[in-house]
């Protein structure tokens, strides 16, 4: 009996729901509106207009673009001519795109206005690599061609997926390089595909699911929800802002059900003056850094179910879920706040999460005993382009190290306790600023928190805290430390508390730790 494999790729997906779902909607982008049979014809004409621009399969193209229609037909095109995605941040300064786009080596760009630095890529400092840059945006005076113009070279005939096997690159991300330069992290057609299938598990997404589009496409793929909703048939829905008012403006008119982003994206959905109790179910996705209880008791007030996820960009995004159990939901608020704060465990495609200590064995699971998260299987990535040192580091005692220090509890659920540069080591006694940030968050005049170690003269190092308050809310250090050490140790407790208006985060909500003791040594604000 002869067996025939057919290589997992997401590509699939939009060719099954093109197919089975080809009149119903599938992008709603401002006032665009595209059924997903016209997002097929789109992909396959644009993966031809690539082939006749001169890319050929392994060859990289870039996007710089906020989530809008064409960066989601990017997912599935730029494959489909055998090409490799590169997803560029909008946010980023034009000397760091022009290093990203000469790394990856990128032929053509796709860019819009959204980024203030595009401009500046197709002057007099354009990268080398690039032999076009096309505008999905009216083109401005820089230079280059329509995106319109870009997708007439092409025919409707769709190229033969020019790829050899599922291992083959279909993406690259860059890490925010919050530890050293950016790293371009490569991710295959398989390991795409099982991670966007463990989206729509974990996520419940369905023929009935209307995506609003919180998290950036340029992060982790969107945590590969182009491909994960996609495959469900839900309908991807594009705000042009992140804030409040627009996204329960979008809740209304687009029966919104499910969404995702980092903490801040709860914050801005619970703190919106439009906010009230759901009339109808919503999933909401959380991750990027270790949400707080407090923000997630709010957003659970509103009647919507949190699902808080764990990943790295090496990890196709997501790779651990707080899988709720039964006799979570009969518990206090507060508790079952406090058990979904937990990174969780394994997603349903992944291979178990384990904690290690620094010989590679696996801690007790206690709850105490810190070690360093690893993780191993198909949702982790293939390497870090042009890198093989930082690939080989990453990957020592064949598992790949996060640097993510965490304890196991009884229950086989891990719970992060710092980054392994984050930890703050005072005396001799190991800190976690996570706990402490925590700790000042349940405070209720606090918005949100930080919290770094400064050196001390004494102790080698001591904890200080960055705290936002709450608007039209005020708490002074003194409060703030009595509030501290009603909760934790002594020593846990910071001996100085700066208030600020906000605090720096990377583009995808990360707090940005570096620029908070950066500006600590140089005696300034924090940027």
């Amino acid at each position: 009996m002869s067996v025939f494999v057919t290589p997992l790729t997401p590509l699939a997906f939009l060719e099954r729901s093109a197919a089975v779902y080809r009149d119903a909607p599938a992008v709603v982008d401002g006032e665009r509106r595209a059924t997903y049979g016209e997002l097929g014809a789109h992909a396959t004409r644009l993966a031809g207009a690539l082939r006749a621009s001169g890319v050929a399969p392994g060859d990289r193209v870039a996007y710089l673009c906020r989530n809008r229609l064409e960066l989601l037909v990017a997912h599935f095109a730029v494959p489909l001519a055998g090409a490799v995605l590169v997803a560029l941040n909008t946010r980023l300064a034009a000397p760091e795109l022009r290093a990203l786009i000469e790394h990856s080596g990128a032929r053509l760009l796709v860019a819009d206005a959204s980024a203030p630095a595009a401009a500046a890529l197709a002057g007099a400092g354009r990268p080398a690599s690039l032999h076009e840059i096309a505008w999905a945006d009216p083109p401005p005076d820089a230079g280059g061609i329509a995106y319109d113009d870009l997708l007439a070279r092409g025919s409707g005939e769709p190229p033969r997926w020019g790829v050899d096997g599922e291992h083959a690159t279909i993406s690259i991300n860059y890490t925010s390089g919050t530890t050293g330069g950016p790293k371009g992290v490569m991710y295959t057609h398989r390991g795409a595909y099982l991670n966007a299938l463990g989206e729509v598990a974990t996520a419940g997404l369905g023929v009935g699911s209307a995506y609003l589009w919180t998290l950036p496409m340029f992060h982790c793929n969107g945590w590969c929800h182009p491909w994960a909703v996609t495959a469900a048939g839900g309908v991807h829905v594009m705000p042009h802002e992140v804030r409040g008012p627009e996204l329960w403006r979008l809740i209304d008119r687009e029966g919104i059900t499910h969404m995702a982003g980092a903490p801040p994206v709860l914050a801005a959905l619970a703190g919106a003056e439009e906010a009230r109790p759901l009339d109808r179910p919503l999933v909401v996705m959380t991750a990027a850094a270790p949400p707080n209880p407090v923000v997630l008791a709010q957003v659970e007030a509103l009647g919507a179910r949190v699902i808080h996820v764990y990943g790295l960009t090496e990890t196709y995004g997501p790779h651990t879920v707080c899988a709720p159990q039964r006799d979570w939901t009969g518990r206090p608020a507060e508790e079952r706040a406090r058990l979904l704060a937990r990174q969780g465990v394994a997603m349903v495609m992944a291979d178990p999460i384990r904690v290690v200590d620094s010989d590679g064995r696996d801690v007790p699971a206690d709850g105490r005993t810190m070690g360093e998260v690893v993780m191993t299987g198909n949702n982790v990535m293939k390497g870090y382009f042009r890198d093989p040192e930082a690939t080989e580091r990453a990957f020592r005692g064949g598992v790949f190290r996060s640097g993510d220090l965490a304890v196991m509890h009884p229950d086989g659920y891990i719970e992060l306790r710092d980054r392994a540069k984050d930890i703050v080591i005072s005396g001799g006694e190991n800190i976690s600023t996570i706990e402490v940030e925590q700790a000042i968050a349940s405070h209720p005049a606090v918005a949100e928190a930080a919290v770094v170690g400064v050196p001390d003269e004494r102790w080698g190092e001591r904890p200080k805290a960055f705290v936002v308050l709450r608007a039209g809310r005020s708490a002074t250090p003194d409060e703030l430390a009595a509030h501290v050490r009603a909760l934790l140790a002594g020593f846990k407790c910071p001996d100085r508390f700066e208030l600020v208006e906000a605090l720096p985060r990377t583009s995808t909500g990360k707090v940005r730790k570096h620029e908070l003791r950066r500006a600590e040594r140089e005696g300034r604000a924090p940027a």
